[in-house]
């Protein structure tokens, strides 16, 4: 029986995923887990792979075509079989929320909070009571299907492959943004068409905008100690190693003032709030086309080096669209910085479902007036903090930017 290739879902948010270019051609044997194509999504660039071993029949969607999840990109048929035509496409399976860091897996499946594994969709909430073989779980993942509502026929009523062939994807409304009135354009003016990313970030951030009650506190630090710890270990290192930007600091600053005030680290959940245990941070990193979120996790456990050398990583493949869907699931308070474009202060917009977001500012040289009544050459950087306040109020902020400022004016406690 052939093997239709479908458009899955390789990210949380993603709606539909373009082709960048085919790794098989129509005549090629492809096995278990051999990589068919490149996929764009709305965050990063993967692959896509086979889930049954045969002969690839053909490939119906050429290089650079977007299609929604669900469509039918190319077919695997056994070899002599003959390759049938393209079928009718299938709507797109219905998009859900990830899970969030820090719960209890153990306890997920009695507690009304906790979140399942949502960003596998194919894994039902109560996986231990479903009997199913690791291959037909992979296929139900990429294809959408809820795995609850499959009879088995394997032995004790296990789910084995076949039990899947003749399964189709659900249905889901779409979740774009209403549209506005078209604007008349001129002959100078130009009208560009939203990429997945700016179609995700627009969606999520007028979300946030309308549905979290933002309040927002901000703070001024000095920020000649940092500047000159930073100058320092630099000037120490050697020329192959690893050289701290003052991003990096800020982050082990962050993370670490999280975990002595876990109020912010936490997220609202209907009628309860859920605290994290592990500082799990987003650090914003601008794209090409956008701007992406990807986590250190544990940061609170990490060292300064640590840090430094993951943040790296994480803007050097977030810009190549290298980055796999579990590394922006997950997050759990974000940092924001906009220093290097000469920005001061500035407020962001919370990224839900997380309840606060740290915006850093430039810091700049300014006259300050020291413990002794002298005017003295100083340095200042200002932070914002946005809190959503169902789950964060007054009080709690800023007494997490006081500990935030505490951390960063003596920066020497970060290399410990």
């Amino acid at each position: 029986m052939p093997d239709f290739v479908q458009m899955p879902q390789l990210s949380d948010t993603m709606t539909e995923g373009t082709v960048v270019k085919w790794l098989v051609k129509a005549g090629d044997k492809v096995e278990v887990s051999d990589p068919l194509a490149e996929i764009e999504t709305d965050k990063a660039t993967m692959e896509m792979v086979a889930f049954d071993e045969g002969i690839v029949g053909a490939i119906y969607v050429d290089e650079g075509t977007t299609a929604p999840l669900g469509e039918v990109l190319a077919v695997i048929v056994e070899e002599g079989e003959e390759v049938p035509d393209k079928p009718d496409s299938t709507a797109a399976p219905e998009i859900e929320k990830p899970e969030q860091a820090g719960e209890d897996k153990e306890n997920q499946d009695q507690s009304p909070t906790s979140k399942p594994d949502e960003e596998n969709l194919g894994t039902p909430v109560s996986d231990h009571r479903i009997k199913a073989s690791p291959l037909a779980k992979k296929i139900a993942s990429s294809k959408g299907i809820n795995l609850s509502e499959v009879t088995g026929t394997g032995p004790g009523g296990r789910i084995v492959k076949k039990d899947l062939e003749n399964q189709t994807i659900k249905a889901s409304p779409s979740s774009a943004p209403a549209q506005q009135k078209s604007q008349t354009l001129t002959g100078e003016d130009k009208r560009i068409p939203l990429t997945g990313m700016r179609n995700i970030i627009a969606q999520r951030l007028l979300e946030s905008k309308t549905q979290i009650p933002h309040f927002y506190l901000n703070v001024e630090f000095d920020a000649a100690p940092l500047m000159n710890l930073r100058k320092q270990a630099n000037s120490a290192a050697g020329d192959e190693d690893n050289k701290f930007t003052i991003n990096d600091f800020i982050l082990k600053a962050v993370s670490n003032a999280a975990a002595s005030v876990p109020e912010v680290n936490s997220s609202f959940d209907g009628d309860s709030i859920i605290q994290y245990g592990s500082v799990n941070l987003s650090v914003a990193i601008a794209v090409e086309d956008g701007l992406v979120t990807p986590i250190i996790r544990d940061a609170q456990n990490k060292s300064l080096l640590e840090i430094s050398l993951a943040v790296k990583d994480l803007a050097e493949r977030a810009r190549a669209k290298k980055l796999s869907p579990d590394e922006f699931a997950g997050g759990t308070i974000t940092v924001s910085t906009l220093g290097a474009y000469g920005i001061e202060s500035f407020d962001a917009i919370i990224n839900p479902p997380q309840a606060a977001i740290l915006s850093i500012g430039s810091i700049k040289n300014t006259p300050v007036v020291d413990d002794e009544g002298n005017l003295v050459a100083g340095m200042r950087m200002k932070v914002g903090m946005s809190c959503d306040h169902r789950v964060i109020d007054g009080a709690v902020g800023a007494k997490y930017l006081a500990e935030l400022k505490r951390r960063i004016e003596n920066p020497a406690s970060m290399l410990i």
